[in-house]
């Protein structure tokens, strides 16, 4: 049927493209699509998987790439500004889970280290999904998506040391090894950490500051040693015995602080996506349906206790802590479901020997049900509080006092109501004469020198492109009732149109261009206003001599 390994792939991507589509008009992340073509592709249906040892290279990137995005997201700034309400929740979300997970899954009949992967790995929501979802609904700066966010990041820093604790575990023989043993990996695994931490804490002061700058006066170069970096550090880290994933995760963390991150995430995702596509597909020609099918009953009652066990717990937390059983429900909604990081948490552990390949069957189990039932949870989560607030008063306080401060409080910041794309010489004049006018507005531009030079003069602006929609959805574009794009090409702002509306963008757009047909395919293109600098530029020249002239022509 397919010549080779490069025939082999283009099937594999052209069937897993069509059950994307299908499944995206399900509304399902294309993420359960990839694990359905893995499993069907797979030895037990098609075995239409060959190219074994490519496939498996690919995957491993996959996974790297993954965790670095992850880290490249984990500022200190956001780190150190979770608030105590995500802190909390995202904390006891973890250790109860965990807690009642691993007694369910023992009763189940499963071993000791099984049911602590398998709990462990019940404790992750993929911030993927959950991000894309709220924002798909416009929620995502609403108080209970704020709340979800923060105890998202919790989860990401807990999976990375998750990853790192079991890893250091292959030296202590897994849970067989004596309490001796135990120490030793516990104190080596304290040095290497610290370690690593002086490590990063000199290549982020000294190094990667000056680097970065420097590869990202190019834009294909910036994409290139960010790559690099993951999968160079992600090598080290598995070399210095902690892990692949963890090495990648500590080398997007080492430029999460750098002006660039955003620019890199967003350049970034297509291809995590792309190369996560084949860690589902090794992840399916690893797995058997009489696997699967043994795992049925256990994933059931565990997909049960995710979807309706964690809301609970998030509700029971928020509650107690002073919010509204809805936001309690909304943000709960969050965690009744289980992420790809579940899969390469269990994964890693097969890798360790730690764990059969009984226990990822399971988890991709848990995984389809969790993610496909909890993605129409929350597309329709306000129609079902409707159906369940009657139930849910145990989970509010008579007065919520922490919303109820919250809602007093007046926002720090004023909004933003014009965001200029292009800070050439006339976005940026632009820019400045709107600030000098009262008007909160922010820059952007993807040309390191000119934010540079232009945050040197205290102007708010963002490094990143205007033409990705990944990027564009860390603009405060809800607020802005204006964007004025300053981009010299038609190419540039078709796309950047086609980014705003995909962002869902709703204010008024303004263009500035150099010629007629500019300025008519934008009109076309349906913008509200057509600035021109040139005719404009000349039209107040004629008009300041016009005036000039007839002061002059006045008899003294």
């Amino acid at each position: 049927m397919h010549d080779g390994p490069f025939g082999e792939f283009a099937l594999l991507l052209l069937i897993c493209a069509l059950a994307g589509a299908l499944f995206v008009r399900l509304k399902q992340p294309v993420l359960i699509a990839y694990i359905v073509v893995g499993i069907v592709v797979g030895p037990s249906v098609l075995g239409l998987v060959g190219a074994h040892d490519q496939i498996d290279l690919l995957a491993q990137i996959g996974v790297a790439v993954l965790l670095f995005v992850v880290g490249l997201k984990l500022d200190l700034h956001h780190i150190r500004h979770i608030g105590p309400v995500a802190l909390a929740t995202g904390l006891g979300q973890l250790a109860f889970t965990i807690a009642f997970g691993f007694v369910i899954i023992l009763v189940l009949g499963k071993g000791v280290m099984e049911a602590l992967y398998v709990a462990v790995a019940l404790t992750f929501s993929s911030t993927i999904i959950i991000v894309k979802l709220l924002s798909d609904k416009r929620e995502l700066d609403s108080l209970h998506g704020r709340i979800a966010v923060g105890f998202l990041i919790v989860q990401d820093l807990a999976v990375v040391i998750a990853m790192m604790t079991m890893s250091a575990l292959r030296g202590a023989g897994g849970a067989e090894g004596d309490p001796a043993a135990w120490l030793d990996v516990l104190l080596s695994l304290g040095w290497r950490l610290a370690a690593a931490a002086a490590a990063l804490f000199v290549l982020m002061r000294y190094v990667l500051p000056v680097v970065v700058s420097a590869m990202a006066r190019s834009q294909e170069l910036l994409l290139v040693f960010a790559i690099a970096w993951g999968i160079a550090l992600a090598a080290v880290g598995e070399w210095a015995g902690f892990s692949k994933e963890a090495g990648a995760f500590l080398a997007g963390f080492s430029l999460a602080s750098t002006p660039y991150r955003e620019a890199m995430n967003a350049r970034l995702t297509g291809i995590r996506d792309f190369l996560l596509l084949f860690f589902f597909i090794d992840l399916g020609a690893k797995l058997e349906l009489g696997t699967l099918g043994a795992e049925v009953w256990p994933a059931v009652v565990l997909s049960l206790f995710v979807l309706i066990g964690n809301p609970l717990i998030v509700m029971a937390i928020m509650g107690y802590m002073g919010y509204r059983k809805r936001t309690g429900f909304l943000a709960g909604l969050t965690v009744a479901q289980i992420s790809e990081f579940s899969i390469v948490f269990v994964a890693m552990g097969i890798t360790l020997g730690h764990v059969g390949v009984e226990a990822l069957g399971l988890t991709t189990l848990v995984g389809l049900v969790t993610i496909t039932v909890s993605t129409y949870m929350i597309l329709y989560s306000q129609p079902l509080y409707e159906r369940l607030a009657p139930w849910l008063g145990p989970f509010e306080r008579k007065r919520p006092f922490r919303e109820l401060a919250v809602e007093r409080q007046p926002r720090p910041d004023r909004p933003v109501e014009v965001i200029v794309f292009g800070l050439g010489r006339y976005g940026s004049r632009l820019l400045t004469q709107l600030r000098d006018a009262g008007i909160e507005a922010i820059g952007v531009d993807f040309d390191p020198e000119a934010v540079r030079e232009l945050r040197r003069h205290h102007l708010p602006v963002r490094f990143g492109d205007g033409e990705d929609p990944d990027f564009l959805e860390s603009l405060p574009l809800s607020e802005a009732r204006w964007v004025i794009t300053t981009f010299p090409q038609w190419e540039s702002n078709r796309a950047l149109l086609h980014a705003l509306k995909a962002a869902g963008y709703r204010g008024h757009i303004a263009g500035a261009v150099r010629d007629t047909a500019h300025g008519l395919a934008l009109a076309k293109a349906g913008i509200d206003r057509v600035l021109n600098p040139f005719e404009d530029a000349a039209d107040r020249a004629a008009q300041n001599l016009a005036a000039e002239l007839r002061v002059q022509e006045q008899p003294a």
